[in-house]
């Protein structure tokens, strides 16, 4: 089966900081990848651009923020799908449901990642971390053949969070990006909206690398992504 990696977003730059590493890992084993920005984060994840110019419109913030991301996505050689839900707060009706269920039964990803659960700091964060759980479900979930197109449950992982700790993130899962670091930090270079976060996951990236030596005694790690496994996984054999 072809592997295939859902990354799901609140905003424009999540998939940048939480996932660049795991996605350009993905596309060097031969998976097909696609991104999914709920909003832009105009409102809420822009802060260096407000200060840049508080006469800005949000719509103005857009158009750069969808440039930032778009050539991030380039670097990584991922496609990348805008949905312009709106941040701050991000509302989510039955229709953007249903245009969630519809872009995931579309693409078939054997793979979803996204937010975690819990996110004091951020409202859209849980946001979205519902909607693709429900999504999810109504994508895979039992019914009439017939009646709706029904997909194989995709594997479903939560990224980590900004505060770890604070979200009742436990990461079970740590990917090895190490081959693929120089584009992680190639692709969080093009999001100015946010230049404060590269060096904190780029040192992120490093400390993670530190528990998956220590996990598996591969002492050529030195860069890992973290994240949380959703559900129970069916495997052939332990080993």
């Amino acid at each position: 089966m072809k592997k295939k990696l859902l990354v799901i977003g609140a905003h424009s730059g999540d998939f940048v900081w939480r996932a660049a590493g795991t996605i350009a890992k993905a596309i060097e084993e031969g998976a097909d990848t696609l991104v999914i920005a709920m909003s832009y984060g105009e409102r809420g994840e822009s802060g260096e651009l407000w200060k840049e110019n508080p006469n800005r419109t949000e719509e103005s913030v857009k158009i750069i923020r969808h440039e930032q991301a778009q050539k991030a996505a380039d670097i990584l050689a991922t496609p990348i799908q805008f949905l312009d839900w709106g941040d701050y707060p991000m509302l989510i009706s039955d229709e953007r449901i249903r245009q969630l269920t519809k872009i995931i039964g579309d693409f078939e990803p054997t793979v979803i990642l996204t937010h975690s659960e819990k996110d004091p700091f951020n409202p859209d964060h849980p946001l979205a971390f519902q909607a693709t759980q429900r999504a999810r479900l109504l994508s895979s979930g039992a019914g009439v053949p017939s009646a709706f197109k029904n997909i194989d449950p995709p594997v479903w992982y939560s990224f980590e969070p900004h505060q770890p700790e604070l979200c009742g993130f436990v990461p079970d899962t740590f990917v090895d990006i190490s081959s693929v670091m120089d584009k992680k930090l190639a692709a969080m270079s093009c999001m100015g909206a946010q230049t404060y976060l590269k060096d904190y996951y780029a040192e992120l990236a490093s400390r993670r690398a530190n528990h998956a030596r220590r996990i598996s005694g591969k002492k050529d790690i030195k860069f890992a992504e973290a994240h949380q496994c959703q559900v129970p996984r069916v495997v052939s054999s332990i080993f």
